[in-house]
């Protein structure tokens, strides 16, 4: 596995099982079996870090809860619009989330956190932030002006596409800071 899918890795899990309900209801057209099948991913993930021994932060539970919740009262009242609300939601809730100062060490390799400066850091941190309030903000516009077919597939490749440019943004920002300070530091030492 290459260093960017490994380093992405973690983000990308974190939205899996609303992937998954997106794609699966794009497929298949049945909300309930896409609701259920993309709440028991959600719950399996959860399950499966804690097997693992690994600690469960908090936007991974806030990710969940939402999952269970409208995932839920979708099921209810068969009521699509409840799982389509979810990815605003979600983007809401973990913007507030990515606010927080240090959020981000969970992702990051200790290399990273050794060489690049928390300023820098917590900069990508806030411009994830930001980046989850426009996705929110689109994806209600979207689901409001568009319809629904057009908020399907808006929720199945905006975010995505707009998380792999700003991860690969920051990843070749912080390679190339991390490159010369290393070389800098073989260059002291000869």
């Amino acid at each position: 596995m290459s260093r960017f899918f490994q380093s992405l890795w973690p983000l990308l899990t974190d939205f899996m099982s609303t992937a998954f309900f997106v794609g699966l209801y794009a497929v298949t057209g049945n909300i309930v079996l896409s609701v259920a099948l993309g709440t028991a991913l959600g719950i399996a993930q959860i399950g499966l870090e804690r097997i693992k021994g690994r600690p469960i932060d908090g936007m991974q539970w806030m990710s969940l809860a939402l999952v269970v919740i409208l995932g839920g009262l979708t099921l209810l009242t068969r009521d699509p619009r409840f799982a389509m609300v979810k990815p605003s939601i979600a983007k809401f809730a973990i913007g507030l989330v990515m606010l927080k100062r240090g959020w981000m060490n969970r992702y990051l390799p200790p290399i990273v956190r050794e060489n690049i400066t928390e300023n820098l850091i917590d900069s990508f941190g806030y411009a994830w932030a930001t980046l989850m309030f426009i996705l929110g903000i689109a994806n209600l516009a979207i689901d409001y002006f568009a319809g629904f077919a057009a908020s399907l597939w808006f929720i199945s490749m905006a975010p995505l596409a707009a998380t792999v440019l700003l991860f690969g943004t920051q990843y070749a920002i912080f390679r190339t800071i991390i490159t010369r300070r290393i070389r800098a530091g073989l260059a002291v030492a000869r």
